[in-house]
């Protein structure tokens, strides 16, 4: 009697050691029926899980293998899940006498799911960090977290405190402006010591920064942008983590890192991909190294790893509708996953659209990692958009000089390069650069600079890109550090004594260089000349830079001056492109521009004519 008595209280204690389903986290929480890649891969957390082992039992689900890794906390599963239908079923973990259950679902696709248009050339970029533009929510300010942090803005590298609801709450004065996508900067969990503002160092790859608001929250801002008519790209990361992910906690195994044993800092040789020299050493270092120490580098070649990724992508693509990627330091991470990333990702959604930042100083470099490049030695990379860091360099120096604009026709000379000009995202700052204003024009009459660089920008081939508070001048340079480039707008948080999102909180100057954005943006926002138009330049004369787009019969030619001395410019060497045309209609300024045998031109003067 007393040995049945021991047994049974035994029994009992393995009975209640055994997990439970609320002890275990399964990434991703649910998937979709009707995938056209029918492998599931499930990351199943808990303590010893790997001691169990799954079960399924659900009409077309087959479990294909578990795999454990060198952390017994982690099981994978890979499920078939091709002739599934929408449901929930039980996954069984067992482990001898000891088993539990855990619900898992498969949701239906909404109609035409796979069939997001990604941006194009026929729509320009807004980029928003979340955490600078406003804060729409306040009670997410400070809120408990693993790590501690401070709001504190007046600290330019500290949180702030913007937010979506921030965003939502601003979509009328963006689409106001006439952009038609907005590009966020990360907005998933950033749990991070260091604070991480910026949101570059991933610590959950399923979960929105709670301080930005909820994965729900995230998915109503881009159902309310879809609502205006414009876009939403989300700003992904492979490369490497937060230093404060779990993962770091609790490693799945060895090789889930690169250079996990003995930190290697990254040389950002990005040359080393094509330079005939190289040595191994330097392109390890370069692909295998960390960004910076508070960011682990992801061994994107081991299949579990990669397979995470990739489908982490696309879960977020059909969970929420956002309608593009920008995928951050492209180059270091494994450049074959990336290629089989890009084909996933098109396969779920054929007309999708991936830029990637590869921050190559020069045209060539940039082409390089565009698909269907002659420059990759035949090993293509599949990334359909690239960024033309080049042109932010060059226009930094040639619209605030004196003397022309030779420098941005030479640049686009090399367009050639490219597989796809239409492709090609380009832009005049971002949240890495410098502003493109230095400082703050005093007058209208400062303003010629920020006036042909916007003109510029949203009239030649290619995808362009503002950066938020450019419409309202926003300027200064990173070389304290990158919060000065990164600052709030006034006005986004309550308390502020301006509101620079209203006409009437913002200067004289401020107002005239918004309009003169507003009016471009609008005018260009459904005309597929500029959006899809051919290109014909003409080479600098007398400081004067002329090109036309044309398409269909349509024309716009635009006439920029660049010297500081007015300009009686002979027209005869443009017949091609006048084509006797008497006189045009400068969208600028909605006056008519006679067209005789020569062009009176004031100093920084830009016409751009409807002919």
């Amino acid at each position: 009697m007393k040995r049945h008595l021991f047994l049974s209280l035994l029994l009992a204690l393995f009975a209640t050691s055994a997990l439970a389903a609320d002890q275990v986290k399964i990434e991703p929480a649910f998937w979709w029926s009707g995938m056209k890649n029918p492998e599931l891969q499930l990351m199943v957390y808990g303590k010893d899980i790997a001691g169990y082992l799954p079960s399924i039992n659900y009409p077309g689900v087959q479990l294909k293998s578990s795999v454990a890794l060198e952390s017994p906390n982690y099981l994978l599963i890979y499920l078939d899940v091709a002739n599934a239908q929408p449901g929930t079923f039980d996954i069984t973990f067992t482990q001898g006498k000891k088993h539990f259950k855990m619900p898992y679902e498969l949701k239906a696709r909404k109609a035409n799911a796979d069939q997001i248009k990604g941006f194009d050339s026929s729509d320009v970029l807004y980029l928003i960090m979340p955490d600078r533009f406003a804060d729409g929510d306040p009670s997410l300010d400070q809120i408990p977290m693993r790590t501690e942090y401070k709001i504190d803005r007046n600290n330019p590298n500290a949180r702030h405190g913007g937010d979506l609801a921030g965003i939502e709450q601003h979509l009328d004065y963006i689409e106001d402006l006439g952009v038609t996508a907005i590009w966020l900067n990360p907005v998933l969990e950033n749990d991070m010591k260091g604070g991480s503002y910026h949101g570059y160092a991933t610590t959950d790859y399923y979960r929105v920064d709670p301080r930005f608001g909820s994965n729900e929250d995230y998915k109503r801002l881009i159902d309310k942008t879809h609502q205006k008519g414009m876009k939403v790209v989300m700003d992904m990361i492979f490369n490497h983590c937060g230093s404060d992910h779990p993962w770091m906690k609790d490693v799945p195994s060895h090789d889930w890192f690169n250079n996990l044993d003995h930190y290697v800092q990254t040389n950002h040789d990005k040359e080393a991909y094509f330079d005939p020299y190289v040595s191994d050493y330097d392109k390890n270092a370069m692909i295998n190294g960390w960004f910076v120490p508070t960011m682990p580098d992801l061994n994107q070649k081991n299949p579990h790893v990669a397979k995470y990724l990739i489908q982490n992508s696309i879960w977020w693509i059909e969970y929420s509708g956002v309608d593009g990627i920008r995928q951050d330091t492209y180059p270091y991470a494994d450049v074959d996953m990336m290629h089989d990333w890009c084909e996933a990702v098109e396969l779920e959604y054929p007309d999708y659209n991936i830029v990637g930042e590869a921050w190559m100083n020069y045209t060539i470099g940039s082409a390089y990692w565009q698909r269907g490049s002659r420059l990759n030695f035949g090993k293509d990379t599949g990334l359909k958009s690239v960024m033309d860091f080049r042109l932010m360099g060059i226009a930094h120096d040639v619209f605030h000089a004196d003397g022309g604009l030779q420098g941005v026709f030479e640049h686009l000379c090399y367009d050639y390069v490219y597989p796809d000009i239409n492709h090609v995202l380009r832009f005049l700052e971002n949240h890495d650069t410098d502003r493109f204003l230095r400082e703050m024009p005093k007058s209208s009459d400062d303003l010629y600079a920020y006036k042909q660089g916007i003109t510029f920008l949203l009239t030649i081939p290619g995808i362009p890109q503002l950066y938020y508070g450019q419409e309202l001048l926003m300027n200064g340079t990173k070389e304290k550090s990158d919060g000065y480039i990164r600052l709030d707008v006034p006005g986004g948080w309550a308390g502020d004594k301006v509101n620079q999102f209203e006409a009437s909180g913002r200067t004289a100057v401020q107002n005239e260089a918004w309009t003169f954005m507003q009016t471009l943006l609008k005018w260009r926002k459904g005309n597929e000349v500029i959006a899809k138009g051919k290109m014909k330049h003409f080479m600098p004369n007398h400081g004067v830079y002329v090109y036309e787009r044309s398409l269909n019969g349509k024309r716009v030619v635009v006439f920029m001056n660049g010297s500081s001395k007015a300009v009686e410019l002979p027209l005869d060497r443009y017949a091609e492109s006048l084509q006797g045309t008497a006189q045009g209609k400068d969208v600028l300024t909605g006056r008519t521009v006679a067209l005789g045998t020569s062009l009176s031109m004031k100093a920084k003067e830009i016409l751009v004519l409807e002919l």
